[in-house]
Parts: C-alpha cells; structure tokens; sequence
C-alpha cells in the first residue's frame, strides 16, 4: 500500500535565503514584514508535540509530511518515528512545536492509521481516505482538514506482455487472479460495478511482489502509481520489467486518498491550532514539489535507519514526484485553492460506498452520513495554490 508525497507556493522563492510572499498574510500566528512571510507560530495553540500517523512506511508519497521537518530531524528505529521542530516551509525556521511522523503498515501490523489514532491520545492526526471515513463514521468519526492528492494513486497493474487491458473491465473479462489487501473499499466498489468478478478475488496481497513474479505475471495485481511502475521495472528481483496499469481513479472512484484527519472534538479544541497548522501542511506540498532532493534524500536515510524490508531508492523517489505531476494526483481544487475538498464530489463518494456496506451488514457507519460530517475547508489558506 503506498503509499505519499512542488513548483512553487505563488511567487515563492524556494532557495536559500529567500521567503515566500502569496500566502504571508492568512494563517494565524505568523506575520508579514515588507509583504514577506515570516514563521507562523503554533506554540501555546498547538500541543508540544503534534503526532501524525500515517499508512505505510517513510515515502516519498508522504514527502509533503517530512517537509515539514526537513533534513534535521531523528529516526528511532524502535518507534518507527521521525521527529524534530516543525519548520514553517515558507520560511524554513521553527514554528515552536515538534512534528513526530509515525510509520504505519506493516510496522503497525497493518493497523488503520485512525483506528491507531483512537487507541492512542498522543496521535494529533493521521491519514485517512473518504471510503474509510465513511465505513466509520459512527465508531471511529474523524474530520479531514485537508486533501493532499486530487486523485488516488491507486492502480491494478498487469504484465503487459500477457494483458492487453485498456480499461478496468477488460481485468473482468479476463478471468485473471487479482491480488489485493483484503477489506479496502475500492475492490467491493470494482465489484459492485461490475469491472471484476468476485471470483476473480485474492486479498492474500500484503506488499510484497512474491506472488506476482512467481506466477510469471499472470495475476492482476493492487498497486500505486506513484511506486510499483518503477519499483517491478529497476528493483524487484526476478522482474526487472515494465509492468502497465490501470487507475482506479478512471473506474469512478473518486476518493480523497491520505486526507489529513482528525478526531471532531480535535476541531473545537485545537482550532486555532488548525488554523495555522493546515496551511503549513498545504505549503509543505509546494514546496516538496518543487524542489524534493533534500528530503527523498532524507527518506531514504530514515528508511536506511529503520532498516526493515522496505526500501526506497533516489530513483524510485524522483518517480513518485514526477508521477505525482503528470498523472494530476496533485492538483488544485475546483475552488481553485490548493487542498480544499468539493462536497459534491464527497456526496458522489457517499452514494457509491453506502450501499455496500449495508450490505455487508456493517454497523460501523452513519446510515444519514453528509460531507460535513467528513470535511471541513475552514482551515485552508485558499490563496495557497500550486502554480
């Protein structure tokens, strides 16, 4: 499961020395000199240390997280934690708190990252997709605060020596295994809609590329855009080829993935730390985008310290950004700002994922569930867009 991760912040100077000018004036907490940004202050708003929780290991999906802290902060290898101040990345200098990233997956025995949240107090924040907020918004009810990708990344990728798909119902009509993490919503949603058959199914599928190359390619197989395209072609041992793939995102599937979520009492009780945390987060992707080498350099040394079966590469780091791009993962949003949500969009989400769980018999979820019970933009900085 992968996993997330700028061109400029509107007339930002991204080199050194220089400060951001378009969005200097509407996060609480910071000031403006000359009509430059200078550091916006979370301290006494925010708690000492703000934890994000996120869904898989140390990725370059995630570079816009580890921005926020940059080259400068610690790995413990125990914890699977990188911490250190939580840097302003308008202006590179400490906002008086500390970021602490956890990783997730595999590390956490695959435990969602919200269920997490709700298991430990300490986690401030954490990733969420619109699915998933849905299936538990009456158990587990979380906010999300911002939208770091436009579209999924989320793909079914094939040995396009065998397969000559051109759309997700070509994967149907291929009676291929497909190979997938048991319990994510997107294959029930597929199925649902008739693109793959539940025979076809195997939610065997935890990360690892055994299956598939053993099999020679034959099976059908869950996957990022953002990783698996370069990892299966420069890195997997007994690949070492192109693989294609489909997006999910063309099949309908219009899901805020890795949203940035909250627990709703976290929105009364730390607003005005969300007012000025958010549009960080926001400019953390512009500023990643645009120039990442420092920190997927850095991931590939917490990855390094950590020191489990998950690796990155430079190469595997540059692909994610530029994937990123060119498919319009990143994006702005129809309002024009950069992270907000569209809640008629959610609705859509909301009318396709509810009748699945009713039929599953779920009691996880709210039956009358609305966009405004999952999202909220009151804390974006809309004049932060990417160029």
């Amino acid at each position: 499961m992968a996993v997330v991760t700028a061109l400029a912040l509107l007339a930002t100077a991204c080199s050194r020395g220089k400060e951001t000018t378009a969005t200097a004036t509407t996060a609480p907490g910071s000031t403006t000199t000359n009509g430059l940004a200078t550091t916006a202050s979370l301290k006494g708003a925010c708690p000492a240390k703000i934890v994000l929780q996120t869904d898989w290991f140390p990725e370059s999906d995630h570079g816009f997280s580890y921005q926020l802290i940059g080259a400068g902060g610690t790995t413990d290898k125990g914890k699977g934690t990188y911490t250190g101040p939580l840097l302003d990345p308008r202006t590179g200098q400490p906002t008086g708190v500390n970021l602490e990233i956890r990783a997730g997956g595999p590390f956490i025995g695959f435990q969602p990252p919200v269920a997490q949240m709700y298991s430990d107090d300490n986690i401030f924040i954490a990733y969420a997709d619109t699915a998933d907020q849905i299936r538990n918004s009456r158990k587990l009810p979380t906010t999300a605060v911002m939208a770091p990708l436009n579209k999924t990344p989320l793909i079914l990728m094939y040995d396009p020596s065998r397969y000559h798909f051109t759309s997700l119902a070509d994967v149907g009509k291929s009676g291929a295994k497909v190979l997938y993490f048991e319990g994510v919503v997107y294959m029930d949603y597929l199925v649902s809609k008739g693109l793959v058959n539940k025979s076809q199914l195997d939610g065997s599928y935890d990360g690892s590329p055994g299956h598939f190359v053993a099999d020679g390619g034959a099976d059908v197989q869950q996957g990022f855009a953002t990783r698996e395209p370069y990892e299966y072609e420069h890195t997997i041992t007994g690949w070492m080829k192109p693989v294609k793939y489909l997006l999910v995102d063309d099949a309908g599937y219009k899901i805020y993935q890795s949203s940035l979520v909250v627990r709703p009492a976290t929105v009364t009780k730390y607003h005005d730390c969300l007012q000025r945390l958010v549009p960080l987060f926001q400019a953390g992707m512009v500023k990643y985008l645009a120039d990442p080498s420092v920190v997927n350099d850095k991931l590939i040394d917490i990855v390094n310290t950590l020191a489990t079966s998950w690796t990155v590469s430079r190469g595997g780091n540059q692909f994610t950004v530029d994937q990123l791009k060119s498919l319009d993962l990143v994006a702005n949003s129809p309002d024009g700002a950069y992270g907000s949500f569209d809640d008629a969009r959610v609705q859509t989400v909301i009318d396709e994922v509810l009748p699945i769980f009713k039929n599953q018999h779920l009691d996880s979820y709210k039956a009358d569930v609305k966009p405004s019970d999952l999202v909220t933009n009151e804390f974006i900085d809309r004049s932060i867009k990417l160029p």
